[in-house]
This record gives structure tokens, sequence and C-alpha cells, in this order.
């Protein structure tokens, strides 16, 4: 079996999907698999929310590495024969991909994993989660819905009907300050804030918070 290293919500959604694994794992058993991986902090977090997304390194969103503890079976489960290919001599990288041409995507997560190393990923992640906490909470404070347990890097949060919370998405992409998409959550209508840059600081959070605050004071002063 495969571990995900980009997402790791994604390795414990398959894992514990009960058409592809049979049985399937809970999703404690799943965390504790990337609590031996993986700092235990960030399985921790894993145990609060399984089915969210973990905070990525900046990386392309179609790459990534799997662990797999027997070579032979991805080989197999990988490769592909045909009359055309050549023969094979010593490792063919498509003897281990989805795909049989395609540029070197892992290379990006290889080179974030080799530069920060275990405890700079872990670092990188739990610093994203903690401003995610710290936007939520001020969200919060002035009154807006946090509609998410914010357990990781993603806030979900509504500020009144759907109508008004799509005004103040719309205006907030606008004033530029930062970038928050729509989505639906509780058969709600919320606004996205998804922090996942390394490059991210405290200060960019205090200001992109002030940013969104002040849309919707202007919303409200506006609608009523």
């Amino acid at each position: 079996w495969a571990i995900p290293v980009v997402c790791l919500g994604e390795f414990v959604r398959v894992i514990t999907h009960s058409e592809l694994f049979n049985p399937p794992h809970s999703a404690r058993e799943a965390c504790e698999t990337l609590w031996r991986l993986l700092a235990p902090r960030l399985a921790t977090r894993m145990l609060r929310g399984p089915a969210q997304r973990c905070a990525g390194r900046r990386v392309g969103y179609d790459s990534g590495l799997a662990i797999v503890r027997d070579a032979g079976a991805l080989r197999c489960a990988m490769s592909s024969e045909a009359a055309y290919l050549p023969e094979r001599v010593g490792r063919e990288p498509f003897d281990y991909t989805p795909e049989s041409s395609r540029r070197a995507r892992g290379l990006e997560i290889w080179a974030a994993i080799a530069s920060l190393g275990r405890d700079g990923v872990a670092e990188l992640v739990e610093r994203c989660c903690h401003y995610a906490q710290r936007l939520a909470e001020g969200l919060r404070v002035a009154g807006c819905a946090v509609l998410n347990d914010v357990a990781l890097n993603q806030v979900l949060v509504a500020f009144g009907d759907d109508r008004t919370t799509l005004e103040v998405i719309r205006r907030v992409q606008r004033e530029g300050t930062c970038w928050c998409g729509g989505t639906r959550w509780g058969g709600r209508t919320a606004m996205r804030i998804s922090v996942s840059s390394w490059a991210t600081t405290s200060e960019d959070i205090e200001r992109s918070l002030t940013a969104i605050l002040g849309v919707v004071r202007s919303v409200k002063r506006e609608w009523g």
C-alpha cells in the first residue's frame, strides 16, 4: 500500500474507504500509521480532522511521492507493455508512475522534503495551522460564523445569509490583500480560507484579517 506525501488527508480518506480497502482501516489506524512516519503532533491533528487536507509545501498540486514496501508490487501495478516500447535497460521511471510520459513532478516534493527535513515540514504545517486558527479566532470575535473545526489549515466562514457571504467573497477578491474562494458547507455558502504558503507571515495574516473584516463592515453598512 502507498502513502501519498502531498496530502495526508487524502491518505486517510483512501484507506478508510470501504470500497477501496476490504476491510477498510479505521481513522485511528490510519493516523497511527502516520504517527510512525511523521512528527507525532501532525498525526494528532489528523485524529482531530481526518477528512481535512494538510497544509501544503507549495509544490505542484499534481505531484507526489509514494512510499511502497514492495517495489515489485508497485512495478506490476504501474508498468505497461507494448510492442512499440523499447526493451528496458535498468530502471525505467514509467514503470513506477501512473503515466508513461510525464515531467519529473515528484522532484519538487523530494526537493522540499530534502531541504526542510522532517522537523522543517512539521514546523511549516504547524505554522500554517496556527495562522488558520488565528484567522478563525479573529473572525469569530468579530461576530462572523466559523463553520468548521479549524484543526488544520482551512477556515470556512459565513457572514450571514448566502447572498451576503457571496458579496463579501466578491469584494475580498476585488480588494486584493488576499484571495479566498467560495464553497458549500453544511448546506450554507461559506468563504474558504486556505493557509498553505511557506512564505506567509503573521503580518500577512493580520493584514488579511483586517481587510476581510473591513469588507464585512462595508457590506453590512451598505446592505443594513
